[in-house]
C-alpha cells in the first residue's frame, strides 16, 4: 500500500506553526509497511486542496489528513474530500450532543459554526474524536482511501492509536511487531556500520537520528504477534552482534530511562553539578517517575564564585586552568558527590555560545567529569556547529551516558581517569589540561 500525507493550514505555509503531524505520521505508516510516496502542506483554499487530492487520489492507496476539521468558515477539508470521493456529508445529532457536552463542561456555549463539526459522510464512516470536538472521517472510492484527522497534535496522536492504526492493520490481513533499538553515536557512523542489514523485506530495519544518538527500529510482518516477535528478536540480534554496547537498551522514551532504571537495579544514587546546561541533566533525570529514589541533588553552579561556594571548586585552578577546563570539571563532579553524599556525580562546564569562545576554547567545546569512589572520569567534548541549544542538548546526553557506565561498573570510553588525590597535584592537573589542549 502506498501513502501521502496531507497537512492542511494556512498557519503551517506561514510558518506558524511547527508541523510535528506529518513526522509523526510518517513513522506510523512505515510501522504499517505502507509506503510514503509525499508529504505535502497546502492552504485552506478549497479549490487548490480539489485539485491536489484529484491528483494525489491518482497516484496512491491511502491520504492521510491532518487539520482543517475546525468550525470557522475556511475549515474545507471534509466537504472538499468528500467530493473528490463522491460522497456527501450529513448531520449527526450523536455528534452535536457530544460537542454541546463538551462545550458545556468548560463553561461555554456553541454557536452555529460549530454544527459543521457534526457533519459525518454518508457513505464513508466517522472517526470518533474522544479527546475533542471535531471527528475524523474515512472515505473510500475504487478502493481508495481517505483518512481526515484533527490538526492538534494530541487529538490527531490519539485517534489515529485508537481507531486509524487498528482499521488499517485489519485491512493489511497481518500482524506487525516491532522493537526500538536505541544506540548510542552519530547517524552517518552508524548508517556505515549497519548498511547491509538496511535492505531487507521483512523484518524492515530503519535508522532514526537524535542528539547523540539514534534509534533502529525493526519491524515484522507475520501471521501472529508470537511469529512477529521471534522474527524481530532474531533480526535484533545481528545489530547487537554488529554494534555491542552502543546499544544501550529497547523500546525506552530516551536513555535517562535507562540511568534511572540502571541506578535503582544497582541500588545507586547520582548528583549534578552543571554550568553550561544549566539543568537539563537533572531536568532530564526528573522526567523519569520513580527518579527521587535515585535523585536528590543538582547544582547550577553558572557563576565561578558558585563552583566554589556549592561545590567546593578551588579558585586558584579556575584561574590557572580557566573555568571551561578539565581540573575545573573534575573538581565539580567530585565536589557534587561529596556536596551530596551520592555514589556517582556528573559535571558540566563548557562554552555554549554564540558568543564566549576564543581562539583555545572556541564555541561548542565542553568538559565534562564523573565521580564514582575517589576517581573522577574527565572528557573533553566538542560541538562542531556553534548552535546554543545543540551544545548543550549534546552535552547533557553525554552526561547522561557517563553516568550510565559508572552505573554499570565500566571505565567510560574516551575520558581520562583522575584520583581524588590527584586533584591536588598541580604538576598531574597541568599534564591533563595539556593533553584534552592539543585534541
Amino acid at each position: 500500500m502506498t501513502a501521502e500525507i496531507i497537512s492542511v493550514g494556512t498557519e503551517l505555509l506561514l510558518g506558524n506553526i511547527l508541523n510535528t503531524n506529518a513526522q509523526y505520521l510518517s513513522r506510523e505508516l512505515a510501522d504499517l509497511g505502507i509506503t510514503v510516496q509525499r508529504e505535502s502542506t497546502i492552504g485552506d483554499n478549497q479549490g487548490r486542496l480539489a485539485d491536489f487530492v484529484n491528483e494525489a487520489k491518482a497516484r496512491c492507496d491511502l491520504l492521510v489528513f491532518t487539520g482543517g476539521l475546525g468550525p470557522t468558515a475556511d475549515d474545507l477539508t471534509k466537504e472538499t474530500v468528500a467530493a473528490c470521493y463522491g460522497d456527501t456529508l450529513a448531520f449527526d445529532e450523536e455528534e452535536w450532543a457530544k460537542i454541546t457536552r463538551y462545550f458545556a463542561r468548560s463553561g461555554r456555549e456553541t454557536t452555529p459554526n460549530n454544527r459543521k463539526q457534526a457533519m459525518v459522510p454518508v457513505h464513508g464512516r466517522k472517526i470518533v474524536n474522544h479527546h475533542g470536538t471535531a471527528p475524523g472521517a474515512w472515505f473510500e472510492q475504487d478502493g481508495r482511501c481517505a483518512v481526515l484527522m484533527p490538526g492538534v497534535p494530541s487529538e490527531m496522536k490519539a485517534m489515529w492509536t485508537e481507531s486509524i492504526r487498528p482499521l488499517l492493520l485489519e485491512r493489511q490481513n497481518c500482524t506487525l511487531h516491532s522493537i526500538t533499538l536505541r544506540v548510542l553515536g552519530g547517524e552517518s557512523n552508524l548508517e556505515y556500520q549497519v548498511r547491509d542489514l538496511l535492505d531487507h523485506a521483512n523484518p524492515t530495519a530503519a535508522i532514526y537520528c537524535k542528539t547523540g544518538e539514534c534509534e533502529i527500529r525493526i519491524t515484522a510482518r507475520a501471521a501472529s504477534d508470537e511469529d512477529g516477535e521471534k522474527m524481530c528478536r532474531a533480526y535484533a540480534r545481528k545489530f547487537y552482534d554488529l554494534l555491542g554496547d552502543a546499544v544501550y537498551d529497547e523500546d525506552v522514551a530516551g536513555l535517562e530511562e535507562t540511568v534511572v532504571r540502571t541506578l535503582k537495579e544497582k541500588g545507586l544514587t547520582v548528583s549534578t553539578a552543571e554550568s553550561c546546561t544549566g539543568g537539563m541533566i537533572a531536568e532530564r533525570i526528573t522526567a523519569v517517575s520513580g527518579s527521587s529514589e535515585v535523585f536528590g541533588y543538582g547544582f547550577v553552579t553558572y557563576w565561578e564564585q558558585a563552583k566554589a561556594k556549592l561545590v567546593g571548586v578551588d579558585p586558584d585552578v579556575i584561574a590557572r586552568y580557566n573555568v571551561v577546563s578539565a581540573p575545573v570539571a573534575a573538581q565539580m563532579a567530585l565536589g557534587a558527590a561529596k556536596a551530596s553524599g551520592s555514589d556517582i556525580a556528573v559535571s558540566v562546564t563548557g562554552v555554549a555560545g554564540p558568543t564566549g569562545g576564543d581562539a583555545v576554547r572556541p564555541v561548542g567545546t565542553v568538559y565534562l567529569g564523573a565521580a564514582r569512589g575517589k576517581t573522577v572520569y574527565v572528557k573533553k567534548l566538542f560541538v562542531s556547529r556553534p548552535d546554543r541549544a545543540l551544545v548543550r542538548a549534546r552535552a547533557a546526553q553525554a552526561a547522561l551516558e557517563l553516568v550510565l557506565r559508572l552505573a554499570q561498573g565500566r571505565t567510560p570510553a574516551g575520558t581520562k581517569p583522575l584520583t581524588a588525590a590527584q586533584q591536588h597535584d598541580t604538576a598531574v592537573l597541568d599534564a591533563l589540561d595539556a593533553a584534552f589542549l592539543s585534541e
